[in-house]
């Protein structure tokens, strides 16, 4: 028995912190703007807004290039980019430019190719832009060629109850979503001029080490594995996250009857928790550090925006339908995430890099496979995974199983499979999942054989026979829907 313990006390704490860590780091400033974004587009916009631009029946020429480029301005996690994902796919926007969305954005964003190009080198960062992009737009047709069927029919089923009719976007919808926007990258980029600290107070803690200390035996920090651990701050944060749920529970479950006291004291705890979490926490010997930063100031000024909006700009109906649609994406997604961040932590303690490092050392079939398989089961963060892939470089992985990591990383997390499966249903994202690993598999063979000096005619070579490969799986597929359509359940 106590064999048995010693060995699932650790995994089982694990999960804890790795949940703790999670929630203290990405759930406010990352998630919570991406919830508000996604029921904003929800309530708020026409579906011929996105249609126009992302629709099924929109020139493809247009409409993933749109996609992807909307997609390469966001520098967040995958778990992040699945709001805003389900928010146009609910909208009206096709299958396959939703999925390129999905995969671009955390792919190969631009802050992502940037730090990528400094840590790791500039052909990497260009490998996984070029690749990224074709692949992706090639996940995206693929999937709306497979399913297209299902595609027609949630067209038809997209319209919302709460969406503002007209031809555009009001100037009203279109400001309130982009400060919504601003907020979210005031909160996730790592720009000096953010993360500055330019005002600190020193309150006088004398404990403040000793916790910090109790909190770090708890849920350790390791960079070189992605653990991030727990700081005073994030314990706060997560008190406070926590009376957010419970406030939203009872304020926004019935919000189409009226706003009640409960509402306004979630929306009022959801502004305080933001700005909290925009400042600069550190414990200290002098006590408790507290730094006003660049992003408390431009949090701030977005709320206040946010604020004057809501209050002079949108009527009670219109901010009714916001809230509730929002509140409707959080059940829908936050308690799969929950569970899967929790997987992962387990999953994390048992798996060792090293194992990773041994089997893809090599540019060989197995060696991709093992990077995409660390993409799956040791999800990092967004830019978390730059710093990771650099130590599995310097253990001696090769450098195309390393691109198929970066590539799959960001996409095939567990908890990013399970809230996609919650939003288009299993089989389709059962057959996501095989292409994402598919082509990353592939990316980072074609690029590693370039490294190893394989000449440029011999690998388009090679890409010509794998597309026409798929190009005949893919005609079979395609009789076999046009007789027995799939249904994405």
């Amino acid at each position: 028995m106590d064999t048995v313990l010693s060995w699932i006390l650790p995994v089982f704490h694990g999960g804890l912190g790795n949940l703790a860590a999670y929630l203290a780091a990405h759930v406010l400033l990352c998630l919570l703007p991406a919830f508000f974004i996604a029921g904003a587009m929800a309530a708020l916009i026409p579906k011929e807004t996105v249609t126009r631009f992302l629709g099924r029946n929109s020139s493809k020429a247009v409409s993933y290039p749109a996609a992807a480029a909307a997609g390469s301005l966001l520098a967040v996690c995958s778990c992040t980019i699945v709001p805003l994902f389900a928010g146009i796919y609910k909208k009206g926007a096709g299958l396959g430019p939703a999925i390129t969305f999905l995969f671009f954005a955390p792919a190969a964003n631009i802050l992502a190719l940037v730090y990528t190009g400094g840590v790791i080198g500039p052909d990497l960062a260009i490998a996984r832009f070029v690749l990224s992009l074709i692949f992706g737009i090639g996940i995206g047709l693929l999937m709306a060629l497979i399913f297209r069927a299902d595609d027609a029919a949630h067209d038809l089923a997209t319209d919302s109850p709460f969406a503002a009719r007209g031809e555009g976007i009001g100037r009203t919808a279109l400001v309130f979503l982009f400060v919504w926007v601003a907020l979210l990258l005031a909160g996730t980029l790592k720009l000096d001029v953010l993360t500055g600290t330019y005002l600190a107070i020193d309150l006088p803690l004398a404990e403040a080490q000793a916790w910090q200390g109790v909190l770090d035996r708890l849920v350790p920090y390791d960079a070189t594995r992605g653990e991030e651990g727990v700081s005073l701050q994030g314990v706060v944060l997560i008190a406070l996250l926590a009376g957010i749920g419970l406030s939203a529970w009872r304020g926004f479950e019935n919000i189409q009857d009226g706003a009640s006291a409960w509402t306004w004291t979630s929306l009022g705890l959801i502004a305080v928790t933001l700005l909290v979490a925009a400042l600069s926490v550190q414990a200290v010997p002098e006590g408790l550090r507290v730094g006003l930063t660049g992003k408390f100031l431009a949090v701030a000024v977005s709320l206040a925006g946010l604020y004057a909006i809501a209050r002079h700009r949108l009527s009670e109906q219109e901010l009714g339908d916001w809230l509730w649609e929002s509140w409707r994406f959080v059940k829908q997604i936050f308690p799969l995430l929950v569970i899967g961040v929790f997987i992962v932590g387990m999953i994390r303690v048992l798996i060792r890099p090293e194992w990773i490092e041994m089997l893809a050392g090599t540019n060989s079939l197995t060696g991709n496979l093992a990077g995409v398989a660390f993409g799956v089961f040791m999800y990092f963060p967004t830019l978390v995974e730059v710093p990771i892939a650099k130590m599995f470089l310097d253990l001696g992985m090769h450098r195309g199983p390393l691109l198929a990591y970066l590539m799959s990383d960001p996409e095939l997390s567990l908890q990013s499979m399970l809230i996609i499966s919650a939003i288009i249903g299993r089989k389709k994202t059962a057959t996501y999942v095989g292409l994402v690993a598919l082509f990353s598999a592939t990316a980072g063979f074609t690029y590693g054989a370039w490294i190893d000096g394989t000449p440029l005619l011999a690998l388009a070579l090679y890409l010509a026979g794998f597309i026409a490969a798929l190009a005949v799986l893919l005609s079979i597929a395609s009789r076999h829907v046009s007789s027995s359509p799939l249904k994405g359940v």
